[in-house]
């Protein structure tokens, strides 16, 4: 069993670093505990690399991915470039270009409602106990990737949508195979009555499911998903979806929980995978120690899962679950006895490596207090 590991670390821009640096003592701490070796290997991104180096994704962050077993990445993006529509470069381009450089087909993104948190969520507990979703974006294809073209002059634009079957098929088997291994239900999200694209969509998943009749298909046009998420989440299993409407439905469904703060994701490809928190760089927090570090932790657990480290994996799930029980939590999740984005690192780190012996006074916890004893 391979127990040493490389991983790239692009910290990004934003709160990006301070969520990254929170999974890194998480890494330290599931190495000391369970004797394995990470190696970290640190490259720029985003708003950072544009103002460094003139280039969202300089060719030697592409190198030190490339030459990796994972990718742990914060977060991009920057007002300065959000506020400014003649910007030429972008700090999302270095995002879509290393998802297309690495092959990341496919962004999968988890939803499950802890117990604790569920008054947290804008939604009503009846509506969302019990939720436990699993989305699959197709990621380096659609209208994103698509041609794209400006006229100034006329005030003239468009971007084209294309997809083929070769850029379907993968992740449509990706969603079943795990359907499989759920409650046994997929979910097709699209807009078929009127794209072409949604159309090719539904007949190539059709096809598909013939190789799993164990697993029930059904399709649902984007604007109705996007009202069933709030109606009825606990009605989805699977949801497979193409790269915008993946985008706009995860996005909407990361506040069922209570908190975007508390949602991961991983974008795997054939040889390469990446790992980050779905929230965004939230400029607005930069510094202030405030930023939740729980989405980015358990995306380094979904990188664990996928170094199958599964035993560390299901510790590191455990130990968040313990922090959020006990309340050690950042101020969006608890406003009342908020701790900051280290603390709430440092906690779920010592309960990895100690447990119920953890150095941490739990009678205080319930406090408010940080003491170590």
């Amino acid at each position: 069993m391979k127990t040493d590991f490389k991983i790239a670390v692009l910290p990004g821009d934003g709160i990006g670093p301070e969520v990254v640096n929170e999974s890194i003592k998480i890494l330290d701490a599931i190495a000391e505990a369970f004797h394995y070796k990470f190696e970290f290997k640190y490259g720029l991104a985003g708003a950072e690399a544009i103002f460094k180096t003139g280039n969202p994704l300089p060719d030697e962050t592409l190198a030190i991915c490339k030459e990796s077993d994972a990718v742990l990445f914060g977060a991009i993006g920057d007002p300065s470039f959000d506020n400014n529509p003649d910007a030429k470069v972008r700090p999302e381009q270095g995002l879509l270009k290393l998802r297309k450089e690495l092959g990341l087909f496919a962004n999968i993104r988890p939803l499950k409602t802890f117990n604790s948190l569920i008054e947290k969520s804008p939604l009503k507990r009846e509506i969302i106990e019990g939720t436990d979703i699993q989305i699959f974006r197709e990621l380096v294809s659609g209208i994103y990737f698509g041609e794209k073209f400006t006229d100034e002059e006329a005030g003239y634009a468009y971007d084209i949508c294309k997809y083929n079957r070769d850029e379907i098929a993968p992740i449509v088997h990706m969603a079943f195979q795990e359907a499989q291994k759920r409650r046994k239900k997929l979910t097709l999200i699209d807009k078929a009555n009127v794209l072409d694209t949604s159309r090719l969509w539904r007949k190539v998943c059709k096809e598909i499911a013939t190789e799993y009749p164990d697993v029930e298909l059904d399709f649902m046009f984007v604007d109705n998903a996007a009202m069933q998420l709030i109606l009825n989440p606990k009605q989805f299993d699977v949801i497979v979806t193409e790269n915008m409407f993946g985008d706009i439905i995860s996005d909407e469904a990361s506040v069922i929980g209570g908190s975007i703060g508390l949602l991961p994701s991983a974008s795997i490809g054939n040889e390469n995978a990446m790992f980050e928190p779905i929230h965004g760089s939230y400029p607005q927090a930069k510094g202030k120690g405030i930023a939740n570090p729980i989405a980015s932790i358990l995306s380094t657990a979904m990188m664990l899962d996928y170094l199958k480290l599964d035993h560390a994996a299901e510790k590191l799930r455990a130990s968040v679950e313990h922090a959020i029980e006990n309340k050690y939590v950042t101020m969006d999740l608890n406003s009342q006895q908020p701790y900051s984005t280290s603390e709430v690192g440092s906690f779920i780190a010592d309960y990895i490596k100690y447990s119920e012996k953890s150095y941490y006074n739990f009678e205080n916890v319930k406090l408010g207090k940080s003491t170590i004893v």
